[in-house]
């Protein structure tokens, strides 16, 4: 028989409260379902809030603090609570039982789920994540999607969804006939043995400026694209030969990265349905002809029209989406399907969805966007060739990481170090991304990329690491002590506020996956490790007295686990020593 799952704190709570809510008003219950509790943001006002007081003032014709005064003497406090208190225009805030509270910490650290709830249940999600352009090479800009996409995926699996992770390939689109028209014409074999991916994207961005000046060259490239649609073998061949070298390059740097994925299909994997998909919508009535190609027009939805079929006769990316969707459908049976894409495509998705329901496909569609990552001095370019390379990238962060571990550990095995730095260097790439509102405009700079201090991957690591330093300390003056004996006291109010954090570490995740924002479990670490670094700093942990000790040493050691599981989520490894 399964061991019940833990029930989110914040839930507990709620529903105590909203209980109480009821017990009080049973004439009324039906308006306090939406009663919830929200934390608050001082240990001064206690662990938990509720502000519900104030929205029912005009319905009891009360006021609120005589609301909030009814709640709180009309009903038994909650097993978790040490005093409710009233404040301020009508607020409620809930102080939480250090004893209970320690009980929790227990039981979130005994949990492999670390009281994560299963709320995916075993239902499919089909996350669109990466997907670059082929036949370039990946530049820094290219970090934002895998990476956000690659910790959102790691998220949903742990809250127990079953991910289908698919890296749909921009290998069928506009760029293969700029590029088949370019190599052909002034391509060197000779570079494309030495240097592949950077002679495709010289002959590329050549052949892209080119057809801004001659209109004959630009629509010959879109010839090479119907054609290479079409089968012809000539296209088919260069085509499938560019797809080797990307895919190698692509996935050097996604390993790299850590970002894994259970499908990579581009484009071409849809290509026998786009026909089917264009006749679909014409046997609807969506699709008509206008100047020769075939338009759905969205009018009543106020979105403009979109193209399914050029009139030179070839497909683009709506009908090849359009396509993906319908076969994502019949393969995964998903309950949604999540694109991460950046912002310049939020129309695209407003109009392949508003499709999508006019044909009835009924699975959520969502698209979660990005925003761009720009230079100081604009946004990157591949056709002018303003790109810094993403290996570069990396190179220079693990460089810059391994001169701070030789400083720091100089009597450190050389291997050894270069594994701390390409951990340590990595991270802090990653971290700088993720940490970001992901809707933000980012800037790239090389100082704020490979940051060692402050909100940052190496700053959380290396709180992870001086957490291993103090278990080995306990270890070496008392060998036999087993901290699983001692139960947890939190007698300082800095331990009370280090145990709250540790509590809300699923409450957290869950909020991850309900905005799809990373960035809420990055700063939730950061105040984690800033909440250990005063606990660390104000209590004495080794000098404690007996008991005393070895519970602060176990609710350090229980920090460490929430540090470790959250920025393994994050795609971020932690050594033990820095």
């Amino acid at each position: 028989m399964e061991e019940p799952q833990m029930q989110l704190l914040e839930e507990i709570l709620s529903g105590w409260i909203r209980d109480c809510f009821t017990n009080t008003w049973p004439d009324v219950a039906q308006e306090m379902s939406k009663v919830v509790v929200t934390q608050t943001t001082t240990s001064e006002f206690g662990e938990y809030q509720c502000n519900a007081a104030m929205s029912f003032s005009k319905m009891l014709k009360k006021s609120p603090r005589d609301i909030a005064q009814a709640v709180i003497t009309g009903n038994r406090l909650h097993e978790s609570l040490e005093r409710a208190e009233i404040a301020g225009p009508g607020f409620i805030n809930l102080h939480l039982r250090s004893d209970w509270l320690a009980r929790r910490v227990e039981a979130v650290a005994a949990d492999e789920r670390l009281g994560v709830p299963d709320v995916g249940g075993g239902r499919t999600i089909v996350m669109d994540y990466g997907s670059p352009n082929m036949s370039k090479p990946l530049h820094i800009g290219h970090l934002r999607s895998p990476n956000i996409g690659s910790a959102l995926d790691k998220i949903h699996r742990f809250l127990g969804y079953n991910v289908v992770a698919d890296n749909h390939l921009g290998d069928w689109g506009t760029q293969f006939g700029i590029t088949i028209m370019g190599y052909r014409n002034f391509g060197n074999k000779q570079a494309m043995i030495d240097a592949p991916m950077e002679e495709l994207q010289r002959v590329y961005t050549e052949s892209f400026a080119r057809g801004e000046t001659d209109d004959a060259w630009r629509n010959q490239c879109r010839q090479e694209l119907v054609k290479l649609q079409a089968g012809d073998p000539d296209n088919m061949a260069l085509w499938k030969e560019f797809m080797e070298l990307s895919l190698q390059e692509v996935g050097r740097t996604y390993e790299r990265l850590g970002v894994k994925y259970d499908l990579v299909r581009g484009e071409s994997y849809y290509n026998d349905r786009l026909q089917g998909v264009v006749d679909l919508l014409v046997q609807k009535g969506m699709a008509r002809e206008s100047e020769g190609a075939l338009v759905v027009f969205l009018d009543d939805e106020k979105l403009p029209p979109v193209i399914v079929r050029k009139k030179d006769g070839g497909f683009n990316y709506m009908t090849t989406d359009l396509a993906t969707v319908m076969s994502r459908v019949e393969e995964f049976k998903p309950c949604k399907i999540l694109y991460l894409t950046d912002e310049r495509q939020q129309l695209h998705f407003k109009q392949l969805f508003t499709i999508c329901g006019k044909l009835g496909i009924d699975v959520k569609l969502e698209h979660s966007w990005f925003g761009l990552m720009r230079l100081p001095e604009g946004t990157f370019s591949t056709r002018k060739g303003t790109v810094i390379s993403l290996e570069k990238l990396l190179d220079e962060s693990e460089e810059r990481a391994l001169a701070v571990v030789r400083e720091q550990s100089p009597d450190m095995e050389p291997e050894r170090q270069k594994q701390i730095a390409k951990a340590v260097g990595l991270g802090a790439v990653k971290y700088a991304d993720l940490s970001q509102n992901p809707q933000s405009l980012v800037v790239f700079t090389w100082e704020k990329a490979l940051a060692l201090n402050g909100n940052s991957a190496p700053y959380l690591q290396y709180a992870f690491a001086r957490i291993a330093s103090v278990k080995d300390k306990l270890r070496e003056r008392y060998p036999d002590v087993d901290l699983s004996k001692h139960p947890i006291q939190l007698i300082d109010p800095v331990e009370k506020g280090l145990a709250v954090k540790v509590a809300r570490f699923p409450e957290t995740l869950v909020r991850v996956t309900e905005n799809c924002k990373p960035n809420i479990l990055t700063d939730y670490l950061y105040e984690l490790a800033q909440a250990y670094s005063t606990y660390y700093q104000n209590v004495p942990f080794l000098k404690a007295p007996d008991g005393v000790r070895e519970s602060r040493v176990r609710l350090c050691g229980i920090v460490a686990q929430v540090l470790q599981k959250g920025l393994d989520l994050l795609g971020i490894t932690t050594p033990d020593r820095i």
